[in-house]
Order: C-alpha cells, then structure tokens, then sequence
C-alpha cells in the first residue's frame, strides 16, 4: 500500500503512534510518502491493537 494512504487509514481508527523507517536499510527519510509503499509494518497486519501502541511502518521508494 502506498506510505500516505496507510497512515491515512490507521489515523482515520484513532491510531497516532506511527513511526516509519526505510525498508531498504539505507536509513534514508521519507519525505514525500506518496513516492514510498509499505512492506511491512510491526506490529504485523490484523493484530489488535489499542491508540497506545506504536506501529512502524517499513516501506522502499516505488521505483525499487
């Protein structure tokens, strides 16, 4: 999914505590989200969480 849209949608159920990191290992930022899609994200996908917890999103440039 594209990095924007799934910070959109978890903000949009009451989850704030997002984090984000490149997949790739290069360390580089993401600054413009809509360039990056997510590859993995922890806690994983459909796991119960509540507005405390901290997921972090990995994601890598579209292109790579």
């Amino acid at each position: 999914m594209n990095h924007q849209k799934a910070q959109n949608a978890m903000q949009a159920v009451g989850l704030f505590r997002l984090m984000e990191e490149d997949a790739t290992g290069q360390g580089r930022l993401l600054l413009w989200d809509r360039n990056w899609v997510v590859v993995k994200q922890r806690p994983r996908a459909g796991t119960r969480v509540t507005e405390n917890t901290t997921i972090t999103l990995y994601s890598k440039k579209v292109d790579e």
